[in-house]
């Protein structure tokens, strides 16, 4: 496995990332033992970054991991923790609390249920509109001092906020939805963190497995699938999108390649302070993304993928309108 260095403070992590969302239900029931099995068939394959969240599921995530990684060297991994997002029983969404209070009193519980003395990089999941950038940051710094975080890191937010967050302390990456067809952080925060030497850990590489090359029209994941309230795909979005992965897939195949395989090649390809995270929940799927790291892509193979699917192609807001405006770019 590639290793790449999250900016220039950062730590050198594994040049593709494994996303634990989507085996906390977020897209439809998920096996509890195949969760399990294909976090260690990452790290057992050289994958060392694991990207979680408090909320997910409300701890479900965290501790399912707790489980995966007990035992096994705590240098050996790399854990990237969001917090801050509210949620209430029936997982209604709750807005934001990143209070310097608040902070620690996630990373204690986040700490506890990970089964771990320190995070690796903990970042807020949104920027809380009540709460400046500084005191945030100045909090996850504190935590640095006293040796429970190593690095601090941000989310979804605009160029203008990673400065503010930046003076106060290095930041070590921007985690932030960036695809063939999520590009808008390409205007003015990729070169903002480019400029600062700040990385990028790109979620939503195959977009929720929209543009993964098996999805189809009228699939569902079942109950619990958030899949059903995105824009993307809801009905008419989501047949002009799928258009544009069959174009994709002649692109793929001409090349001996599957269509997430070439989805996630193009985001590693956008730059080496760039990590791709995929949300593999299956060892097959997480199989199929690996490969993704050895497809080196030429100037013309850019060109023909581009071809393929054009900026802004995609119908459809990446998020449902409610919380579109709590990111920092658009699309």
């Amino acid at each position: 496995m590639q290793m790449r260095t999250l900016g220039r403070t950062g730590p050198a992590v594994s040049a593709l990332g494994l996303g634990g969302l989507g085996m906390s239900g977020a897209y439809g029931t998920s096996d509890r033992a195949e969760s399990i099995a294909t976090v260690h068939a990452a790290l057992d394959s050289g994958v060392t970054l694991i990207d979680t969240g408090d909320f997910y599921a409300m701890g479900h995530n965290e501790s399912l991991l707790a489980e995966v990684l007990r035992g096994r060297d705590r240098d050996s991994y790399a854990l990237s923790v969001k917090f801050g997002m509210l949620r209430g029983p029936g997982s209604e969404f709750g807005g934001h609390d990143c209070r310097p209070e608040a902070v620690k009193n996630f990373l204690a519980y986040s700490l506890t249920r990970l089964g771990t003395d320190h995070i690796d990089i903990y970042r807020p999941a949104r920027l809380d509109p009540a709460v400046p950038i500084e005191e945030t940051v100045g909090a996850i710094k504190e935590m640095i001092d006293a040796g429970y975080v190593r690095h601090i890191g941000l989310s979804e937010v605009d160029a203008a906020t990673i400065r503010r967050a930046h003076v106060v302390h290095p930041i070590a990456d921007l985690q932030i939805e960036y695809s063939l067809i999520s590009r808008a952080v390409e205007a003015d925060v990729l070169p903002t963190l480019r400029e600062l030497g700040i990385g990028l850990t790109a979620y939503g590489t195959l977009a929720r497995g929209l543009i993964s090359g098996h999805w189809t029209a009228g699939h569902t994941g079942g109950p619990g699938d958030s899949r059903g309230f995105s824009p993307r795909f809801s009905s008419g979005n989501v047949e002009h999108n799928l258009s544009l992965v069959e174009a994709l897939r002649r692109v793929a195949e001409a090349k001996g390649h599957t269509v997430a395989q070439l989805a996630i090649a193009w985001v590693a390809a956008q730059g080496e302070d760039i990590v791709p995270l995929v949300g593999a929940r299956t060892r097959e799927r997480l199989a199929e993304a690996l490969p993704a790291m050895e497809v080196n892509l030429t100037a013309d193979d850019l060109a023909e993928i581009e071809k393929a699917v054009p900026p802004g192609a995609a119908r459809g807001d990446r998020y449902p309108s409610a919380f579109m405006s709590h990111l920092g770019v658009g699309n």
